[in-house]
């Protein structure tokens, strides 16, 4: 099994919101049988909640399902995963400094990188939490843009053929 986590701050905006868009991908490419995808937060605030309403709200409406429950990411968890996913600049490098290994840290990589319309200043999926509706919005469009680079770097890492 292949394994995606997606990091954010508290882990109730953007990570779930990345989680539930990859998840859609994976399973409409078939994969779900071969990747597993998840999402944490650097702080453990939020801990236990589900995902902010606004989260869940722009999800539904949009189609996609999500039922979450927030968690912190460990130090730990680096053994098992083969991605982390960090939404902005600043989880890379909490994500990477949490790294027990150099190979750990290489595991983390920004979202936006893998959308090829984004210049590399600009790979930050903005944090919608002190916002209006918008840009959880916003959020949504930046993390489906990436979504499809992504899908296309786990679907070569799981060695699964392209459909044409």
């Amino acid at each position: 099994m292949y394994r995606v986590c997606f990091v954010c701050t508290g882990n109730i905006c953007r990570s779930p919101m990345a989680e539930s868009v990859f998840r859609a991908r994976v399973a409409e490419a078939g994969l779900d049988h071969l990747v597993e995808v998840d999402s944490a937060g650097t702080g453990g605030w939020h801990e236990g909640d589900g995902a902010d309403a606004r989260t869940a709200a722009v999800l539904e409406a949009a189609g996609y399902e999500q039922d979450h429950r927030a968690r912190q990411f460990r130090s730990s968890w680096f053994a098992d995963l083969d991605l982390v996913i960090a939404l902005d600049a600043g989880h890379l490098r909490d994500l990477r400094a949490l790294a027990p290994t150099p190979q750990d840290a290489a595991k983390v990589r920004l979202l936006r990188s893998y959308d090829p319309a984004v210049p590399a200043a600009g790979a930050d999926v903005p944090d919608p939490y002190y916002g209006s509706l918008d840009g959880f919005e916003e959020c949504l469009a930046l993390v489906e843009a990436a979504s499809n680079g992504l899908l296309a770097a786990v679907r070569e890492a799981v060695k699964e053929p392209t459909t044409p």
